[in-house]
């Protein structure tokens, strides 16, 4: 019963991961205006996604623009993307968990390599967005279903056992020594 416990939880679990993937996936916020240094410039956000880039402004008007052409960008995104489209089309739960993983952290790399670096403008640099967070979250969700939904998996069958009928085995009545006793006019106790 326990097994069947673990087996749902892991179920469960691997599907918040793979909605989660979905969603993180989508979302334009893979990283997001820094608002660190002199020259802070507050009326303007800049999202960048896997899919488009956004401006949202102070008025809350938000304005996204989808990429021209994804081969037109750096090679960094095109090893992001595909390990993002790869988790799309394989709904294995730790695969989807260990790719979006690897994705997101390379990412996440590449946004830090990026505001550190000192020929970046101050007000050029980018942090991390939510959906960076969101991948992270559901990377652990994935792999956590996807270890429980391991556990639960019933070991494989022997590949050269073959099933044997059912052979009804010797009666008990055959397998017990018989003792004869001598046969005598006293009683039990002898007497």
């Amino acid at each position: 019963m326990a097994n069947s416990g673990l087996q749902l939880l892991g179920y469960f679990l691997a599907l918040g991961g793979w909605v989660g993937i979905i969603a993180s996936t989508a979302l334009p916020q893979w990283k997001q205006s820094s608002y660190a240094g002199d020259a802070i410039i507050t009326a303007v956000g800049l999202y960048e996604g896997l899919w488009m880039s956004c401006a949202s402004q102070s008025t809350g008007q938000v304005q996204c623009k989808l990429y021209d052409s994804l081969l037109a960008l750096d090679a960094s995104w095109h090893r992001v993307a595909d390990q993002g489209l790869g988790t799309a089309e394989h709904l294995s739960a730790l695969s989807s968990g260990l790719c979006t993983l690897t994705a997101v952290s390379w990412y996440a790399t590449l946004v830090t390599q990026e505001f550190f670096n000192p020929s970046t403008p101050v007000n050029a640099r980018f942090e991390f967005g939510p959906a960076l967070f969101v991948g992270w979250a559901s990377a652990g969700l994935a792999l956590l279903g996807g270890s429980f939904l391991c556990c639960t998996c019933p070991e494989p069958e022997r590949a050269n056992s073959t099933p044997q009928p059912y052979r009804p085995g010797p009666s008990t009545a055959a397998r017990e020594p018989v003792v004869k006793l001598p046969v005598s006019t006293k009683g039990p106790l002898g007497v």
